[in-house]
């Protein structure tokens, strides 16, 4: 499976309250939660992304709470994949059950830049800046969790 979009880039730390402010945990509805997806760290996000749009980041993306509520409003909000040079453990495992796609590869983060254009083939791990050509390579998943992200997340995985 292939994605490409349009990057957004944030730094170290991204935390589970910017990505999806506490005070709107009120809503367990996806497209309320895309609505308020990244607003503390970066209020015009949805005004500017787009389906298929990916998100770059530093160090220890998704850190603090485990709040699902994260990678539901990063996936509903159009995003096809989060590439960081570390993810914090329960956002990785929250980012899979839900079916979010996540990377990780520090030389793509590091590299990539806001508004490049970036396709990835989730089947070779391969990254292409198609704006600088560069290429990174980053390590594709395992076939199980390919299940589980082709499935819709890991409950719609189970009922198969």
């Amino acid at each position: 499976m292939k994605v490409s979009g349009f990057v957004h880039k944030y730094g170290n730390n991204v935390d589970t309250d910017v990505i999806i402010p506490a005070r709107y945990l009120n809503s367990s509805d996806p497209k309320e939660l895309a609505s308020h997806c990244m607003e503390d760290i970066d209020p015009e996000f949805v005004k500017k992304v787009k389906q298929g749009d990916i998100i770059v980041a530093d160090n220890n993306f998704g850190c603090g709470s485990s709040r699902e509520h994260a990678p539901i409003a990063i996936k509903e909000s159009g995003i096809s994949c989060v590439i960081a040079s570390s993810f914090a453990r329960i956002f990785y495992r929250n980012s899979i059950n839900t079916a979010l796609p996540i990377l990780e590869c520090d030389e793509a983060a590091k590299n990539i830049n806001s508004g490049d254009e970036v396709e990835i083939d989730f089947d070779t791990g391969i990254i292409t800046d198609k704006t600088t050509g560069m290429t990174f390579k980053a390590q594709p998943f395992p076939e199980f969790i390919k299940e589980i992200i082709n499935a819709g997340g890991l409950l719609n995985s189970l009922k198969k």
